[in-house]
């Protein structure tokens, strides 16, 4: 990392945070503390200062505050298989500026390698990768009772979103990103709604991303066109704690870290008022991601109880919306593919893969040079693919 970067972020987090509460950092935060920026705008910031955030985002209150999820008492084991031979894989992780990848395939640990100076015991932020946990507790929620059919109005669980765009939206819709409010996901304009609605200023008695996006206007009918929407899964994440009348972070350990056997503590970012980003923001160990892919390949079955409906994942993991990409599809807040596997994508490089057919998912944390665009995402999926034929010549 340069050291140019160092005045900006050192001086700026001083003045924020205080010379106090620098000097009692650990060391490693405080040399990751150096290359931050004053804004907490991770769209503006620099690779190297991204590289240094990523792995501490929790631990920088002064950028976002953080609910803390505590492991599961008995871990799943996730024991050595056989080794994967991958061919070109150093330049595949320096290629993905990768910061873990770990391969398991029918529960073993086919390939594990950290890199960046990170390692298993980090927690890495999960960007989009976080939906799909969320989706996920939306199934949680129906087993439990407390979403009552996927084809509910939103607004009776979010009082705020009434007489809006989303006042005839249901939650499968929210769900599927078909709600047909007008949205930009736009991560490289500083104008577009990406970039726009965690700036802004809550409503008197109302959730900042309600106060937002109630105010969003309309541009297709309910369930007629896909459009990527971040905003539309923190409000599947308001929904959910207003259905539960639990934080997102307590529901998410009670139903999946715990039952999962999530190895060690997580954490969620919260928002301006208090409420978890549901559409982003879990920091997590690399092998927790993993546990996750798991999770889904045992179709939300785990330590014998059913923690979402046996025909959740059926659901949730199929193609439910058509998207402009070829053998690709989107699900309950799934990326598809045609042939039957399913990824969970964050931007800059974050990814759960799963392949139900070879009892495979691979977990990968990353820092790529931009959101979502450039190289490293094709050749992410050349991986998967290659990862997939290695399997079947074995």
């Amino acid at each position: 990392m340069r050291k140019s970067a160092i005045a900006l972020g050192f001086v700026g987090a001083l003045v924020v945070a205080g010379a106090g509460y620098f000097a009692s950092l650990d060391k490693e935060t405080r040399g990751i503390l150096m290359y931050l920026p004053t804004n907490a705008d991770v769209l503006t910031w620099s690779q190297a200062q991204r590289n240094a955030a990523f792995r501490a985002l929790d631990r920088l209150p002064f950028l976002a505050k953080a609910r803390e999820i505590a492991p599961a008492p008995n871990p799943t084991p996730l024991p050595p298989g056989k080794p994967l031979a991958i061919p070109g894989i150093d330049d595949y992780m320096k290629g993905q500026n990768a910061s873990a990848l770990l391969i398991v395939q029918d529960g073993t640990v086919r390939f594990e390698r950290y890199a960046l100076d990170f390692d298993a015991q980090g927690r890495w932020t999960s960007f989009s990768v976080a939906k799909s946990f969320t989706s996920t507790l939306v199934g949680a929620a129906i087993q439990d009772g407390f979403i009552k059919s996927l084809d509910d109005k939103v607004s009776i669980y979010i009082a705020g979103l009434k007489d809006s765009a989303y006042d005839d939206v249901t939650v499968r819709q929210l769900l599927t990103m078909s709600s047909g409010v007008k949205w930009n996901e736009d991560y490289e304009d500083p104008n577009s709604d990406v970039s726009q609605f965690n700036k802004a200023k809550p409503e008197p008695g109302l959730d900042a991303i309600v106060s937002y996006m109630r105010r969003l206007p309309r541009a297709h009918p309910p369930g007629e066109k896909w459009n990527y929407n971040t905003g539309e899964t923190n409000l599947v994440g308001l929904l959910v704690s207003s259905a539960t009348k639990k934080t997102l972070s307590d529901y998410l350990e009670e139903k999946i870290w715990e039952p999962a056997g999530m190895e060690a503590k997580a954490t969620w970012l919260l928002g301006k008022t208090g409420q978890e980003i549901a559409g982003c923001c879990i920091q997590a160990a690399t092998r927790d991601y993993a546990r996750m892919g798991l999770f889904v390949l045992a179709n939300g079955n785990a330590g014998g109880k059913q923690i979402t409906p046996k025909d959740w994942f059926a659901q949730a993991t199929t193609k439910q919306m058509p998207i402009p990409f070829a053998g690709r599809g989107y699900g309950f807040q799934w990326w598809t593919y045609d042939g039957g596997s399913v990824a969970a994508r964050g931007i800059f490089g974050q990814g759960i893969f799963i392949d139900p057919k070879r009892k495979l998912v691979i977990a990968s944390n990353a820092n790529w040079t931009r959101a979502s665009l450039g190289p490293e995402p094709a050749a992410r999926e050349a991986f998967y693919r290659q990862v997939q034929a290695a399997l079947d010549k074995e």
